[in-house]
């Protein structure tokens, strides 16, 4: 049995995600689930746990969930953040530059957007869709593994700007000092799905979505404030499935 938390999982969050899995998986068992004493992390955490028959629970993100996932995997829902200007349940990326640099987003026409991974939605696919419906082009630059690195790669000046998870730039904010350098230049659409909490294909949304939201109900307070965390909504699959999928950066690579 697989149960993985990584997402949003470092180390000032980890104790919370740990209290957080344990009310959850307490009560699947009350609910006659089996579940898994303890949080996979590391690499086994994404991938290996998303696609394992053996998944009780995960959250990965939007892009794969409807690129690769959603025909193999039951979604459970999406849990609110509290995102500011968003509907409950969706979340948007932050465009962030150094503080130095002066060029208002238009002006990024024609640049290369540093980026996480090809499969990001909030790192890749938001961005391209945002720029899209402005008439603008945003070719792929450097591909850095994850968030944090690409807002690193844009404070230390290896590339001009990156669209960052706006609850990973909340924790980048909370946690790292050298994010001070850095300023948000604006943000994508508020139209994206939050990252789904999914399970393995065959198990009951219904008794999942319950126990995942009695768990963030009975959540500290003080944890709930830590992961941002303020409840959970049913999303249909079609809220996910309905995002447009860009192009590869592979063919998007040069400027226009």
């Amino acid at each position: 049995m697989i149960a993985s938390l990584g997402m949003y999982d470092r180390a000032e969050t980890a104790g919370a995600n740990d209290r957080l899995w344990a009310l959850i998986r307490d009560a699947l068992r009350s609910a006659g689930e089996a579940a898994p004493d303890a949080l996979t992390r590391g690499e086994a955490a994404y991938w290996p746990a998303w696609q394992s028959p053996d998944l009780v629970f995960s959250q990965t993100c939007g892009f794969p969930y409807r690129a690769r996932l959603h025909d193999h995997v039951t979604l459970i829902g999406a849990p609110d953040y509290g995102i500011a200007d968003c509907p409950a349940g969706h979340y948007v990326s932050v465009y962030v530059v150094r503080h130095d640099d002066p060029r208002a987003l238009a002006d990024f026409d024609g640049a290369s957007i540093t980026y996480n991974d090809a499969l990001s939605q909030s790192g890749w696919a938001a961005p391209q869709n945002h720029a899209s419906a402005l008439g603008l082009h945003f070719a792929a630059g450097l591909e850095t593994g994850g968030h944090r690195a690409s807002a690193l790669a844009v404070a230390e000046g290896r590339a001009d700007f990156a669209a960052i998870d706006a609850l990973t730039w909340d924790f980048l904010t909370a946690f790292e000092p050298w994010t001070a350098g850095l300023r948000v230049l604006g943000q994508t659409a508020p139209a994206t799905p939050a990252l789904p909490y999914i399970t393995a294909k065959g198990r009951d949304a219904n008794v999942y979505f319950g126990a995942t939201e009695a768990a963030i109900v009975a959540l500290s307070a003080a944890d709930r404030d830590l992961l941002r965390i303020r409840g959970l909504v049913r999303l249909p699959p079609a809220a996910y499935l309905c995002v447009p999928i860009p192009s590869p950066p592979a063919q998007i690579a040069h400027i226009k």
